[in-house]
């Protein structure tokens, strides 16, 4: 979906998964600095919303999600992952529960397909699952946002900011009290520095949650009864995940960033050695200057000398080997 707010001076259209909103808005790093500052906003609204009802849905998704949601208190903010029967990721929902109805987003374009795989699992409880896209769009306040919340509209409070379910037809009218806009390029670059993977940038069709650090924040290790729970007990309980994420220190004195799916090798093997790993998003900082988070096999040393293509890159752990 189009967002209006495309329509604000100097916005620049994102391509790829985020099309649909701002890519920036004229100044990439003055967005990512006010930003930090906990001012302005982000205009998310390309993202898709999912809401489950009914006096069963917590205990419901407690069944289907990896994260443990069958108490979940009204206002309380988490995060769940849905799995293969292989244990491989396939969805990611950023959810809260308002009391009544268990609010949720999504990677754009993936509400569909969970909403199917949702409906398929309803059998005789009594839940109500709907699209909400067309008329709820997401907004992001950063962490030590001032900007007043309209009444009645749901917030999802976490340490990284707030993320606010608006009615879409009033997304231009929050923009215009909300404070400097800024774009999907500066809340990427956050997160990158936060280390948070992101659902097709960080996982492919074999990614599973060890490797990404999402044991805790999206997995609960305390529950079983889902799908691809066997894959997760067996990793905690026997081994290591095949691979590790890691946050990479770029050279900066390259012109051009290594772009998703860059090879990584180790730099004493040179340019002709084994391929140990890929970037998955690559990112100018406003302080860090170049960054990139990437996926590396399991036994890569911590220390080990990087380069991301032609890109001599410093490695720093984020998931322990």
């Amino acid at each position: 979906m189009k967002s209006p707010l495309l329509s604000l001076p100097g916005a620049v259209p994102a391509e790829g998964v985020d099309e649909g909103v701002a890519a920036h808005y004229g100044d990439l790093f003055r967005e990512q600095r006010a930003l930090a500052d906990g001012t302005g906003f982000v205009d998310l609204s390309h993202r898709g919303v999912v809401t489950v009802t009914g006096e069963d849905r917590l205990g419901w998704l407690h069944l289907l999600l990896t994260q443990h949601v069958s108490d979940l208190p009204p206002g309380r903010a988490t995060e769940a992952l849905i799995l293969s029967a292989h244990g491989h990721i396939e969805h990611a929902l950023y959810l809260v529960d308002d009391g009544e109805t268990v609010w949720a987003h999504v990677e754009p374009g993936t509400q569909e397909a969970l909403i199917a795989y949702l409906e398929s699992m309803k059998f005789f409880y009594k839940v109500e699952v709907a699209d909400r896209t067309a008329d709820i769009a997401v907004v992001h306040l950063p962490a030590g946002s001032i900007t007043e919340v309209p009444e009645g509209v749901v917030v999802r409070e976490t340490p990284y900011g707030r993320d606010l379910f608006l009615p879409r037809a009033e997304l231009e009218a929050f923009a215009a009290q909300a404070g400097p806009p800024a774009g999907i390029l500066a809340h990427e670059a956050l997160r990158v520095e936060q280390h948070r993977p992101r659902l097709g940038f960080e996982t492919d069709h074999r990614t599973i949650p060890h490797e990404l650090g999402w044991i805790g924040s999206a997995v609960h290790l305390q529950k079983g009864c889902y799908r691809g729970q066997e894959t997760v007990a067996r990793v905690q309980n026997l081994g290591k995940p095949p691979r590790r994420l890691v946050f990479l220190h770029l050279d900066g004195s390259e012109v051009h960033l290594p772009g998703p799916g860059t090879d990584i090798r180790l730099a004493d093997d040179g340019p002709e050695g084994r391929k140990i790993g890929f970037v998955t998003t690559s990112v100018r900082h406003h302080e860090l200057g170049p960054v990139a988070l990437a996926l590396v096999k399991r036994n890569v040393p911590v220390d080990a000398r990087l380069v991301a293509g032609d890109t001599a890159a410093a490695q720093e752990t984020v998931v322990e080997p």
